[in-house]
């Protein structure tokens, strides 16, 4: 009676031991942490939501409070909902995140650099410069 989807499973091993023994100890958070998670996720998303429907603030800065907010947003969500900590078992997750951040940080920095530059070179010369 072995479950294809769980490699060395049986259905019955897997039902009686409940859905989350058997992993990780600390791989699972508890309602707590979940209910903590979610209201913070949901104060940091109306917090930003507020910012753009009532801007009390200058535009640049609202910019940077919503970009802020949503780095904050990041952060809640590795820690209550994907489980991310400095404990040693998280060690490779953490790293793996890391590495994704500075590739999507070249990327996105790269192409940025790349659009401004190509902006730059596109623009014709204006008539100050001798240009026709």
């Amino acid at each position: 009676m072995s479950d294809p989807s769980l490699p060395g499973h049986s259905v019955s091993e897997h039902s009686a031991s409940g859905p989350l023994e058997g992993h990780a100890p600390g791989a699972h958070g508890t309602l707590r942490s979940y209910l903590v998670g979610f209201l913070l996720s949901v104060v940091l998303t109306g917090i930003a939501f507020a910012l753009v429907m009532v801007p009390v603030l200058p535009r640049e800065a609202n910019v940077a409070v919503i970009f802020t907010l949503a780095a904050v947003q990041i952060v809640v969500q590795l820690v209550y909902f994907l489980h991310l900590d400095r404990s040693l078992e998280q060690r490779w997750n953490v790293s793996a995140v890391a590495f994704t951040v500075v590739v999507v940080g070249i990327l996105i920095g790269g192409s940025v650099w790349i659009m401004i530059n190509i902006g730059h070179q596109m623009m014709p010369p204006t008539m100050s410069s001798g240009g026709f």
